[in-house]
């Protein structure tokens, strides 16, 4: 199985449906945390800490990645922000979290469509990469 590093450098960013459009049509099943009218959190299938949600807009709009984000995305990234603090508290992490969003190859985005991992219930290092 590939590596995210590998899958990564491997992907051809494009606007096309991804996987977690899958999961928002509810094609595949998703451990499902939180869900409201413009988000949808469920936990990582290969989670990097005891706690580690992915938070998705259910419209992407062409928000693939941070990279590709215009003025008309602000409600949404700042909606994503928020629902990740409060996901955190309700798994309750009140110690802390740490948010990450990866952007483009180098950055480890493997799946073309923004989303904002929250990852918690251990000391986090830094720095991280």
């Amino acid at each position: 199985m590939a590596s995210e590093k590998d899958a990564a450098l491997a992907d051809v960013p494009s606007d096309s449906p991804t996987i977690f459009d899958k999961i928002i049509n509810k094609e595949i099943p998703a451990n499902v945390v939180f869900e409201d009218d413009k988000v949808l959190a469920f936990r990582d299938i290969a989670p990097q800490a005891p706690t580690h949600i992915l938070l998705i807009p259910k419209v992407k709009d062409g928000l693939t990645g941070l990279s590709k984000a215009e003025e008309r995305h602000s409600e949404i990234l700042g909606h994503l922000l928020y629902t990740a603090k409060v996901v955190a508290k309700q798994e309750g992490l009140e110690e802390g979290f740490r948010i990450v969003i990866n952007d483009g190859p180098n950055g480890g985005q493997s799946v073309d469509h923004i989303h904002v991992h929250v990852l918690g219930g251990r000391q986090m290092n830094w720095p991280p990469g």
